[in-house]
C-alpha cells in the first residue's frame, strides 16, 4: 500500500523520476509494517531464528519429560516434526541434542525463556507460535496431563499470557486440529469450527471474519519468517492456516445456507 502512495507522492513532488524514489521508500515502509524494523537487519533475523529454534526444541524436551518419562508417542512426534521441517543430518543432531537438554530432570527453563524474550519478545506472533508448537507437542498423545498443562501455563505466563488467554489459545489449537487435512474430523464439526476461530455462534458475521483474518495474519509465512520463525518451521504454520481456513469455510457455508450472511 505505502509503495503505491510513495510512488504517487514522488510523482507529484518530483515528476517521473520521483515515482521510483517514492516507490522505493514506500517498499521499505511496507516491509517494516509486515515484519517489524528488525526484519531489515539480516543479523538480527539469524539471532531470532536461532533463539526460536533452540527454545522450541528445548521446551519440547521439557514438556515431554514433564510427567517423569518421555513416551514413544512423544519421540515419534518430534521425529515427525523434524521430518516435516526437512532438517539435514547436522540439523537433526542439533535438534535432538537440544531436546535431550530439555529432558534433564534438573533443567531450568527460565534462562532459556529469558533469552528468547530478549531476542523475540517484541513480537506477539513469535510468542504465540512458540506456544502453538508446544501445545501441539503436548497433544501428540491425544491429551494434556496435569504436569504438561502446568508447564505450558508457566511458559505462557512468562510470555505475558494470562491463564484465561492461555485457555482460549489451547481451545483454539485443539479445535483447529480437528480440521487437519482440510476436512472436519468430528461429529460436532460446526461447534469445533467456532472454537477454532475463538468465537461462538452468537458473534456477528463481521466479528467472525475479523477473527479469521487475524488468525490468517498470525500464520502468514512472510510475516513469520520476517519476524524470526525459521523457514523450515513455516510448514507447520501453513498447516494451521489451512485448518483455520477449513473451519471458517464451514461456518460461512452454514451461515449462507441458513441465510445469516
Amino acid at each position: 500500500m505505502f509503495r503505491l502512495l510513495g510512488a504517487l507522492a514522488g510523482f507529484l513532488a518530483f515528476g517521473i523520476l520521483g515515482i521510483f524514489l517514492g516507490y522505493f521508500v514506500g517498499s521499505i515502509i511496507d516491509r517494516i509494517r509486515m515484519v517489524g524494523s528488525g526484519g531489515l537487519n539480516p543479523f538480527s533475523a539469524v539471532r531470532r531464528q536461532t533463539a526460536f529454534l533452540e527454545t522450541t526444541f528445548i521446551l519440547m524436551g521439557r514438556l515431554a519429560k514433564a510427567d517423569g518419562r518421555v513416551s514413544e508417542t512423544e519421540v515419534a512426534h518430534v521425529e515427525q516434526f523434524m521430518q516435516k521441517l526437512g532438517m539435514s543430518g547436522d540439523q537433526r543432531l542439533r535438534a535432538i541434542a537440544l531436546f535431550k537438554q530439555g529432558t534433564a530432570i534438573d533443567y531450568d527453563i527460565h534462562p532459556q525463556l529469558g533469552e528468547f524474550l530478549s531476542t523475540c519478545g517484541y513480537s506477539s506472533n513469535l510468542k504465540q507460535m512458540l506456544l502453538v508448537y508446544l501445545i501441539i507437542m503436548g497433544l501428540s498423545d491425544g491429551h494434556l496431563n496435569d504436569a504438561e498443562k502446568a508447564l505450558l501455563l508457566t511458559v505462557a505466563g512468562r510470555l505475558g499470557y494470562s491463564a484465561a488467554e492461555f485457555d482460549q489459545l489451547l481451545s483454539m489449537v485443539m479445535n483447529q486440529m480437528h480440521f487437519s487435512g482440510g476436512h472436519a474430523s468430528s461429529a460436532s464439526a460446526l461447534e469445533d469450527a467456532y472454537k477454532a476461530l475463538g468465537v461462538d455462534e452468537s458473534n456477528s458475521d463481521q466479528e467472525i471474519k475479523r477473527a479469521y483474518r487475524r488468525l490468517m495474519s498470525q500464520y502468514h509465512p512472510d510475516k513469520l519468517m520476517g519476524q524470526g520463525v525459521p523457514e523450515e518451521m513455516i510448514a507447520v504454520a501453513t498447516e494451521q492456516a489451512q485448518e483455520v481456513q477449513t473451519a471458517y469455510d464451514l461456518i460461512k457455508k452454514h451461515r449462507e445456507q441458513n441465510s445469516t450472511i
